[in-house]
């Protein structure tokens, strides 16, 4: 009889495109040095993937850390300091994968990203479109986020602003949502998910399987360790996100030797996320998960009843108000009266024609504005509830 466990596993690795993501904690060793050996067999792995026919995307953390180093600096928390690292340490990054790719004859190219990329719809489709073209040529996309260029905080950020991504978990994620990955492999510092905190609690127990991420695994997750802006955390965030389009997402541990290989020979390795058996169509993810939100409308229970359970649009008589401002066609949330988004779509007006026709039946929107576009202020084809 043969082994379900071993079949599972066999099933789950069956991959065409796979998006892997290193961590900085992967990348560095103990000294604070590029890990010269671990990254030489990441790179021997994913070439003997791609020469089988895989197609591979490589989401890389390291820069800053690298670029850190190189000027001797004990903290990048002074403005400016953590883009100009960044700037340092991407080529000395890319300069160890080109080398290494080259070993093998396998093309690579650089791709940095910021949150524009995805949030403006007219970019994500060009990023989609050059990604496509070059899996195609059988090379292997290196991305990061494009830390140099990313704006400075002075403050914190404006009220009801919800950036796409603020690390290199939430990118991979979109990158393989966006990208319709079969599976996201996050190589981490730890062996998985464990039912508590494995630093804290020896006792704790490796989780091998989750069949969705619900509030109660989110709990297990902790923040970064040091060196690092992600941990498990966003990870689960991560495989939230994936799953729900249909993906697969694998956290393992990234400082077992040839870990790559033996999660694709099959060997029963880190904590499996199995993906939902309802995914997300394409503008559906773009509209839920990739886009940066700047406003929103904070609506009544019955209009929040009737899009998570009814399915409809959102009409200006269930609006109690209006947060920030946002033009027609953006992406905005949808909170409920106890500011708690549930939801996000496209509106079909702006912040300032939603103020004027809060409350209001659609059959009065064009007395009230002079003209009516839509009855509904959000369609119900441009809503995706969040989970």
């Amino acid at each position: 009889m043969p082994d379900e466990g071993k079949m599972q596993r066999k099933e789950f690795i069956n991959a065409k495109r796979i998006v892997i993501k290193l961590g900085t904690n992967i990348i560095r060793n103990e000294d604070g040095e590029v890990a010269l050996s671990r990254i030489y067999s990441f790179i021997e792995d994913i070439s003997k993937l791609v020469k089988k026919g895989k197609e591979v995307i490589l989401v890389t953390s390291g820069a800053v850390g690298l670029g850190k180093k190189k000027l001797n600096l004990d903290s990048t928390s002074e403005e400016g300091v953590k883009q100009a690292c960044a700037a340092i340490g991407q080529s000395r990054l890319m300069s160890f994968y080109e080398s290494g790719f080259g070993v093998y004859d396998i093309p690579i190219a650089q791709i940095l990203l910021t949150e524009d990329d995805f949030s403006l719809r007219h970019k994500y489709l060009s990023l989609r479109t050059t990604m496509n073209k070059l899996l195609e040529f059988g090379v292997v996309p290196i991305i990061n986020q494009n830390d140099t260029v990313t704006p400075i905080q002075s403050g914190s950020i404006n009220t009801g602003m919800k950036v796409n991504f603020s690390d290199n978990d939430k990118l991979s994620a979109l990158v393989a949502s966006e990208l319709d990955a079969d599976l996201l492999v996050l190589l981490t510092d730890i062996n998985g998910l464990y039912t508590a905190n494995p630093k804290e609690f020896p006792e704790a127990e490796l989780i091998k399987e989750v069949e969705s991420v619900t509030d109660d695994i989110m709990k297990l997750g902790s923040d970064a360790s040091e060196g690092g802006r992600g941990g498990m955390k966003t990870k689960l965030e991560a495989a939230k996100l994936v799953t729900r389009f249909g993906g697969k997402v694998l956290i393992a541990n990234g400082k077992v030797p040839y870990i790559i290989h033996k999660i694709f020979d099959g060997e029963d390795l880190g904590t499996m996320f199995l993906p939902s058996k309802v995914s997300l169509a394409d503008k559906k993810r773009w509209i839920g998960y990739a886009t940066n939100i700047f406003g929103g409308l904070i609506v009544n229970e019955g209009a929040k009843k009737a899009i998570l359970e009814q399915f409809s649009s959102l009409l200006p008589i269930g609006i109690v108000n209006v947060v920030n401002e946002f033009k027609q066609g953006e992406v905005i949330s949808i909170m409920d009266e106890n500011n708690v988004e549930f939801a996000r779509g496209m509106a079909n007006y702006s912040s300032a024609e939603c103020r004027k026709i809060v409350g209001s039946h659609s059959n009065d929107i064009e007395n009230i504005l002079g003209y009516k576009n839509y009855d509904a202020v959000i369609t119900r084809d441009n809503i995706t509830e969040l989970i």
